[in-house]
């Protein structure tokens, strides 16, 4: 492509083709430049400003960067890659670590020097890592030594080999031995606003993952858009959270979001609801990021923690159950900001801030973004009809090299896969992912919405809701349940919470089967895994019917 500083051009190669393109709009109101490099927005402009004794960030074992420290760290990495291990801009390197400062510097490091990030989550086994290695066609691993095991296992698969290099700690081990005399000093080369900078995967929750091309100007985009104009954070805020910065949620909130606006961030290795919970008081912690399910696990035990520092609490990754948002309001005082974003468009997209809530609903577009609802053709549909969502503004999917950029963009319109309904206010009300909605004796019946109600009972911790296949209804609505401490399961419960649906919904839409579990499947983000649900279901359907 002209005039990027690319060397490596396989990324710009594999866009999609000019006609299957998003529509970008609202560009000029953020008056990028043509050159622009994110980590130096977002770390380098803080100390030229003389601000680098700021705290950037946090960690458990007293550790403490200020903004000068990370700075140079950053660049001695940029050195170590391209002067020892080559890299040149344009390149794919792989991340794989838990959160921690380290992973945040080589992040900012692989950017700064012109390469672009494909960061896994750390859970990932050799199978789906080897995906990963094949399609960004990958030559270089940077990996906590305690991961390495099945990092080595995917290159030994993959279909090209890749260098794997190790750390422990804060840059100690074999990355640490490469940074002993590395120039702390690195300038960055000439990169443009366009140039591809991230390759987000997909969860993969459903065949093969996508691989998801966005540029330096798209991690300023969510910085200047959602968190600048609906979240509203300021350089006094300590932000914490528990997405995996391999997730865009936890990247955005925990690395570009305080990073913008020269804010601190704690990063957490272990951010279960405990730890995350007992962590906020110890940091005092003021913005959290985190799903609705750990919000409701952390309310389970309000009293064995200290939240009195947090102003505001995001909610992403899974719809916000109106119960949740009013549980946490009642024992905080504050309102849970629900929103929807995607790996496709980087971050949220659609929320609203505190004073413009309306619970329940998921909010309206962000400033700079666009969304409508439409039928199965692309034609608008009237508001209060639920439909596909369809979404545009300053960014938009890009899938590398991938048939499904035809299923995602349609007319410039980015299709989330989300079924939601447009009130008359402007509000957008989730109804369902659009493999969600349950077709039951000619009802549709959405999945999260009974979720919800089963939630509002105080028995129930956790619950997910799918169709499950019946000789007479075509589906019918099954509900897996996971209970609160000091519930038991019975069939007397079973049907309590049946009965308690039909008080809450309407009645055609209660679960005509109830199991109780010990744990609900998730992926590494938090996200119900309602695909497993219903692969359960299906194979629960086939026995009962073997047993007939």
């Amino acid at each position: 492509m002209s005039g990027t500083c690319h060397v490596d051009t396989f990324v710009l190669d594999n866009m999609p083709p000019a006609d299957l393109m998003p529509d970008f709009i609202n560009l000029d109101r953020l008056g990028y430049p043509e050159a622009l490099n994110a980590t130096v927005e977002l770390v380098d402009r803080h100390v030229a400003e003389g601000c680098g004794d700021r705290v950037a960030l946090l960690a458990p074992g007293g550790i403490r960067w200020t903004y000068g420290e990370l700075a140079q760290t950053i660049d001695r990495m940029a050195n170590v890659l391209t002067r020892t291990l080559g890299l040149v801009p344009g390149n794919r390197v792989l991340l794989r670590s838990a959160n921690n400062p380290t992973k945040v510097a080589l992040y900012m490091a692989i950017i700064k020097a012109g390469g672009i990030v494909v960061a896994t989550m750390p859970l990932l086994r050799a199978r789906e890592l080897v995906q990963v290695l094949d399609k960004a066609k990958i030559g270089l691993a940077l990996c906590d030594a305690s991961l390495v095991e099945e990092m080595e296992k995917a290159v030994a698969g993959a279909v090209a080999p890749a260098r794997i290099v190790t750390w422990t700690g804060t840059a100690g081990g074999e990355l640490g031995a490469l940074l002993e005399g590395a120039p702390d000093h690195f300038d960055a080369p000439a990169t443009r606003a366009e140039d591809p900078c991230l390759l987000g995967f997909t969860s993969g929750t459903t065949g093969m993952p996508k691989a998801t091309i966005h540029t330096h100007r798209d991690l300023l985009v969510i910085c200047d858009c959602y968190a600048r104009e609906v979240l509203q954070a300021t350089e006094d805020d300590i932000f914490i959270g528990s997405p995996p910065l391999a997730f865009t949620f936890g990247l955005g909130g925990l690395v570009l979001f305080p990073f913008r606006v020269g804010a601190s961030a704690v990063l957490l290795e272990r951010a279960g609801p405990p730890d995350l919970a007992k962590a906020i008081g110890e940091y005092r912690a003021t913005i959290s990021f985190t799903a609705p399910t750990a919000y409701r696990a952390i309310l389970a035990k309000r009293a064995d923690y200290d939240l009195s520092s947090l102003r505001k609490c995001v909610s992403a990754g899974e719809t916000l159950p109106k119960p949740t948002f009013d549980a946490w309001l009642e024992a905080t005082g504050i309102k849970l900001m629900d929103g929807i974003g995607a790996t496709e468009m980087l971050h949220i997209f659609i929320a609203a801030c505190e004073d413009d809530i309306r619970p329940g609903a998921t909010g309206k577009p962000v400033p700079g973004y666009e969304a409508k609802i439409v039928d199965a053709n692309g034609a608008d549909l009237p508001r209060g009809t639920p439909g596909r969502l369809a979404v545009r503004g300053p960014i938009g999917c890009r899938y590398l090299a991938d048939e499904r950029q035809k299923a995602y963009v349609e007319k410039g319109w980015n299709i989330t896969g989300d079924t939601y309904a447009e009130d008359e206010d402007g509000y957008f009300w989730f109804q369902a992912r659009n493999d969600d909605m349950i077709v039951s004796a000619g009802y549709n019946i959405a999945g999260p919405e009974v979720e919800a109600a089963l939630l509002a009972h105080p028995s129930v911790l956790e619950a997910g809701v799918v169709g499950a296949p019946d000789a007479d209804r075509g589906r019918i609505v099954k509900a897996y349940v996971v209970l609160s401490e000091g519930h038991t399961a019975s069939p007397e419960l079973a049907k309590a919470l049946q009965e308690h649906v039909k008080r809450e919904l309407a009645p055609y839409k209660y679960p005509r089967s109830v199991v109780f579990v010990d744990a609900l499947p998730k992926t590494e983000s938090g996200k119900l895994q309602r695909f497993a649900l219903r692969r359960q279901a299906e194979a629960d359907a086939a026995k009962e019917g073997e047993n007939v």
